[in-house]
């Protein structure tokens, strides 16, 4: 599939449209978008705390529904990893020196990746998963670990897509596109989780900081420092319309578990591993 439009098109101002568009409450047109979402996609809304996909105020808040307890069981070992999101594994492993794989025959660094940040060596030689998530999955992103927010960085850049596609064509795809990183303490030493931006992705958001994305002026942005610790499974941000999210943890720290290989589909709160 040919991606040479991307660099054409004015992503940024596309990507502003679909989040006004996403959030306008007129009845008539929220629900236009919903039930067109609805034929491209089988959305399964038994999960969901609110069914009806009309009684939602905005397409956004549909998009971005809460799911009933229990619907996402957190792997409950005490040194288990959960999935931080419903997805798909784009590709995982060890990191060789500072470099991780985007796809096959293209590689990119942990230094660009996490924007020359001072802590970026330490995952050097460690582990990573990129996770992603289709339009049609669940998009609230979840804490792996019970975990001490350290750090939380916004990272100005383009709005490629995330898809496979498009991650085969574009050289460095996530360390160009605009994200979010975040960086946590926990058991399994410290780690960071990376929300990665993506064309028509109309905002990024944690619970802690509210909206980061879209932001003016476009520079890196060291967020104030919060307060915040959760616990395994606990609801950190969400996308506003689909993406990917990216976990890197130090050498020696974690096993990744034999089942979690690229093309995985998974669930939030599922095992993804172990830390030793």
């Amino acid at each position: 599939m040919s991606v040479w439009w991307q660099y054409l098109v004015p992503q940024h101002g596309l990507s502003r449209i679909v989040l006004a568009a996403t959030r306008v409450r007129a009845r008539w047109f929220k629900d236009a978008l919903i039930r067109g979402f609805l034929r491209l996609f089988a959305i399964d809304m038994s999960d969901a705390v609110q069914p009806d996909p009309h009684a939602y105020p905005s397409f956004n808040a549909f998009f971005t529904r809460a799911l009933r307890a229990g619907s996402r069981p957190v792997a409950a070992g005490a040194a288990d990893i959960a999935s931080p999101v419903d997805g798909t594994v784009s590709e995982c492993g060890r990191i060789d020196g500072q470099s991780l794989l985007q796809a096959k025959g293209r590689s990119y660094s942990v230094v660009e990746l996490l924007a020359d940040e001072p802590w970026a060596a330490r995952f050097a030689g460690g582990e990573f998963a990129t996770i992603y998530l289709a339009p049609y999955n669940y998009h609230r992103i979840h804490v792996p670990l019970a975990a001490n927010l350290l750090e939380t960085v916004y990272v100005p850049g383009r709005l490629f897509s995330v898809n496979r596609a498009t991650a085969q064509a574009v050289p460095r795809l996530f360390a160009r596109n605009e994200r979010v990183l975040t960086l946590w303490d926990s058991a399994a030493g410290q780690f960071a989780l990376v929300l990665v931006g993506a064309l028509n992705v109309g905002s990024m958001a944690t619970v802690w900081a509210g909206d980061i994305t879209p932001r003016r002026p476009r520079t890196v942005t060291r967020l104030p420092r919060a307060a915040v610790s959760l616990p395994k499974g606990a609801e950190l941000g969400r996308f506003n319309m689909g993406s990917t999210v990216i976990l890197l943890f130090e050498p020696g720290r974690i096993r990744w578990a034999d089942a979690v290989a690229p093309g995985r589909t998974l669930r939030c709160g599922e095992r993804l591993g172990e830390f030793t």
